[in-house]
């Protein structure tokens, strides 16, 4: 995670150019000539339209007018560093932080130029000067620990940012990578148990400590913990959330949807953990079909998601699976849902029905997206393959001559084009251009290899 300071936009950093000079150097506005601010705006629109060395140009001059602005050395450093010339922007930032050290912006300029070039210690030192100013960069030291194979400081510092912000996805992969080696996952353990004794109400210290044993094929002991979770905390729904993986786990699959319903119904757990949750549910009902009416059911509570679409994702799930039935059933489930027209789910969909040999309902609907997207060559493929699959011969010829048109520096599609063309031309009985046509889509197969 690097958050970086030069992608910001210039009314971020300057806005009012009174203001901002205002805030880093207020005894000098008044002083401040109409040669410089003719300079620093040129310097702006040179960097605006990436001439870079003109605007260095420019930022020059301005520090010329006024050697102790910070602003300028600043603006000086982020084109150095979009030139690539490191050294110079990292003296540039130096030089505006020594002007005003209170400035974040500017200690984030060199802690830019030190992780493009990879002087992690560097970047950790600067961070480090970072953190008072905002404490949210700990998680950018937190990825430079990690880089730099600093377990322990990283774990501190991912416990301390769980405990005041709250945790975050990132971190939790971080943590999730280091309890992954035994010293680290036993140390965690124990504290874990020992904050549990400290403040038992407290649930979260159950959950990572279920987490911890699951992880580690200890199941009585993640049971035995949710169990007193349970007794600590009987109206905890986050004890649901490890007990269903257990109970998964050991085949208990009447207990495991009762607490996957628990879990999907909670307004308290997050939607990343109900999806998760439905996600290995899905994958339990892939080798266990009779509980399919349930995933049915669990998908409901994700109608109103705006964030994922579920059925989608379930119907990709299964196409992968190369179980293409299915997939059919969750794709047009979304469609009807959400958007009938989505371009990528319908590109998914036609391909499940080719593959599923689902060829009128293929063609239908093909037809229909070529009224929706005309410049779109794949529906064209899929009306044109489907229609000589039922022996539409002459449709077949009509849409597929139409889309051909609109393939465009894609020789496999242009094969498949020809070949299909070939075969309307086969069952019209015109051997002349069904030789012409399956002659070309070979001759690109062969480019193609």
């Amino acid at each position: 995670m690097k958050k970086g300071v030069l992608i910001l936009l210039f009314f971020v950093l300057l806005g009012n150019s009174a203001s901002v000079l205002a805030q880093t150097e207020p005894e000098d506005i008044a002083m401040v000539t109409d040669e410089y601010l003719d300079s620093f705006y040129e310097s702006i629109k040179q960097k605006g339209i990436e001439n870079y060395d003109k605007a260095i140009v420019s930022l020059e001059k301005c520090i010329k007018l006024k050697p102790n602005d910070a602003v300028a050395y600043f603006e000086l450093g982020k084109n150095y560093f979009w030139l690539k010339d490191y050294q110079s922007a990292q003296t540039a930032f130096e030089k505006a932080t020594q002007i005003d050290p209170k400035n974040k912006w500017y200690w984030l300029g060199i802690y830019d130029v030190s992780y493009e070039t990879k002087n992690y210690p560097l970047a950790i030192e600067t961070i480090q000067k970072i953190i008072p100013f905002d404490e949210e960069y700990k998680d950018d030291l937190i990825s430079l620990y990690m880089i730099t194979n600093q377990y322990d400081k990283a774990l501190t510092a991912i416990n301390e940012m769980n405990d005041k912000f709250g945790k975050s996805e990132e971190r939790e992969i971080y943590k999730t990578q280091i309890l992954s080696q035994g010293q680290y996952k036993n140390a965690e353990i124990d504290n874990l148990i020992a904050q549990i004794k400290q403040n038992p109400k407290e649930e979260s210290n159950y959950v990572n400590l279920i987490f911890l044993y699951s992880k580690d094929n200890q199941t009585e002991k993640a049971l035995d913990v949710a169990k007193q979770l349970a007794k600590e905390n009987p109206n905890s729904e986050w004890a649901q959330v490890s007990l269903f993986k257990v109970y998964l786990d050991d085949n208990q699959a009447d207990k495991a949807i009762k607490s996957m319903n628990t879990i999907l119904s909670s307004t308290k757990i997050d939607s990343k953990i109900k999806h998760r949750t439905l996600n290995e549910f899905l994958i339990y009902v892939n080798k266990n079909p009779q509980y399919a009416t349930d995933l049915e059911k669990a998908i409901g509570y994700f109608d109103n998601d705006p964030n994922v679409d579920v059925a989608k994702e379930i119907a990709k799930f299964y196409h992968s699976k190369n179980q293409f039935e299915n997939a059919i059933k969750y794709y047009e489930k979304d469609l009807k849902a959400n958007s009938d027209t989505d371009r990528e789910t319908n590109m998914l969909l036609l391909e499940a029905y080719a593959k599923a040999k689902q060829f009128e309902p293929m063609t239908k609907r093909a037809m229909m997206m070529i009224e929706v997207y005309p410049s779109q060559p794949q529906f064209y493929y899929y009306a044109g393959l489907g229609n000589n699959q039922l022996q539409q011969f002459k449709n077949a010829k009509t849409v597929l001559e139409m889309g051909l048109d609109y393939v465009v520096e894609d020789i496999m599609l242009e094969a498949n084009f020809n070949i299909q063309l070939g075969e309307a031309y086969n069952g019209l009985g015109d051997a002349k251009k069904k030789e012409f046509y399956f002659s070309k889509g070979n001759e690109l197969l062969k480019q193609k290899k």
